[in-house]
């Protein structure tokens, strides 16, 4: 949309209030409010927030930052409105006082990437978002809001109401929906969208969630994309699909004269997610609690490897080729900044591409059979089994010091050594039955 298109909306709708919307380092949705009046302030660029109060933006003697609309992101938000008029959100980007890009803005760093690999001769990075969530029966005590299980109806999947619901308002925010149902947990959902370009699924997969934790609250449940919210049971992934274009929009992992039907391209961008993939995975895993779902016999990945077929891999190429062909990365969950998550992916995926590395053999095995000598033979390494390993191997890698920029990745590392020690000293509820 353009700026007159936006002011003739506002004024046919009875927009009222606009929430102008940026993520900060860690993923968390932010948001300055302001009447509509103010729409020509909006529209340039104009509108201030203190940079000091959020988490990885600020540095040395910086505080004023502006908020730049990306006026394709306009649209009303039915479930905001009210008696008091409607409520629309654009979502931002970033920039300092002199109208750069704040370093320490994950979408803006995100586009940097992008443009980067445009110069390589790729159009888009089309990515398709996975997330899944729990529902929960909003009361003190944690009570799952069904026991259904994989694709059971009601009245095993009794949160078959609410799902509909958050469908519903996901297609009035223009979102194109391809499916939903119940995921193998109780009380666990999925929701799968159409894929988009990765700036525009980023966006999606905020405001997704939003609309997921509105509607459940309106249905008296609580919605929580936590990795691991309960031992025993499935934990919550966004698996990642993905794919590279050329500027006429082909799909150029798609190769017809191969026997996997996979292109060279696509066989690099793999090795280089592999080679790269524990210095990731502080960014697809980035809380403590992702390491409670990184554990065998819950179908999410522990190990580096990738299959046509196998899904104990944590890269997996669905059957659908042609313009379908992409890679699933597993182990990526819904904690982590999407914007900082799909940098990474896409930062080791393309020195893969531009380093010409060699093509990693498939694996068809399941994995989780193999004996650590076997899996050492045939050079399949872990996934980081906490948060500390994740940020030592996170630490070592130039590449993803260049992915995210010097401010986010020093920033990135404090918040994350932080985290880790709150974690480290603390007495857990095991230790007390166990020992005291």
């Amino acid at each position: 949309m353009n700026e007159y298109e936006i002011k003739e909306v506002i004024e046919k709708k009875c927009v009222r209030y606009l929430r102008l919307q940026f993520t900060d380092m860690l993923g968390t949705i932010k948001s300055v409010e302001v009447p509509v009046s103010q729409i020509d302030d909006v529209l340039k660029g104009k509108v201030m927030f203190d940079g000091s109060s959020v988490e990885g933006f600020v540095r040395i003697k910086e505080a004023d930052m502006f908020l730049s609309p990306d006026l394709d992101t306009f649209l009303i938000l039915p479930l905001e409105s009210s008696g008091y008029g409607k409520v629309a959100r654009i979502i931002c980007d970033v920039h300092l006082v002199d109208g750069s890009p704040s370093p320490g803005d994950p979408r803006s760093n995100l586009k940097r990437l992008i443009k980067e690999m445009n110069t390589l001769g790729f159009k888009d990075l089309n990515i398709g978002l996975e997330p899944e969530f729990y529902l929960f029966k909003n009361t003190e005590k944690l009570i799952f809001s069904d026991q259904g299980s994989y694709f059971d109806m009601a009245p095993l999947d009794a949160s078959e109401n609410c799902r509909h619901d958050i469908v519903l308002e996901l297609e009035k925010l223009g979102f194109n929906v391809e499916a939903s149902h119940h995921e193998v947990g109780p009380g666990q959902n999925e929701i799968n969208f159409r894929f988009a370009s990765a700036i525009e699924a980023c966006d999606n997969v905020q405001t997704f969630k939003h609309v997921v934790k509105q509607v459940a609250k309106r249905h008296g449940l609580y919605a929580s994309f936590m990795p691991k919210p309960v031992a025993g049971i499935a934990g919550n992934g966004m698996h990642t699909n993905c794919s590279l274009t050329d500027f006429n929009g082909n799909n150029l992992f798609y190769d017809p004269n191969n026997k996997m039907k996979l292109s060279k391209i696509c066989m690099q961008w793999i090795s280089g997610i592999i080679k790269h993939a524990r210095a990731i995975t502080v960014l697809t895993n980035p809380i403590v609690n992702s390491y409670k779902r990184l554990v065998p016999g819950y179908e999410a990945p522990c190990y580096i490897c990738w299959s046509d077929a196998n899904r104990s891999s944590m890269i997996r190429i669905p059957t659908l080729r042609e313009e379908a062909t992409r890679t699933e990365i597993r182990n990526v969950d819904c904690a982590a900044n999407p914007y900082l998550a799909i940098a990474g992916i896409l930062a080791a995926g393309l020195d893969g591409i531009k380093n010409s590395y060699e093509p990693v053999e498939p694996v068809y095995d399941n994995i989780f059979l193999y004996t650590r000598e076997e899996r050492e033979q045939k050079g399949i390494l872990n996934l980081p089994e906490n948060l500390k390993d994740a940020i030592k191997e996170f630490k070592k890698s130039k590449l993803m010091e260049e992915a995210l920029g010097k401010h986010i990745y020093e920033k990135y590392i404090i918040a994350k050594e932080l985290e880790w020690e709150e974690y480290r000293v603390l007495i857990h509820e095991w230790e007390l039955k166990r020992y005291l």
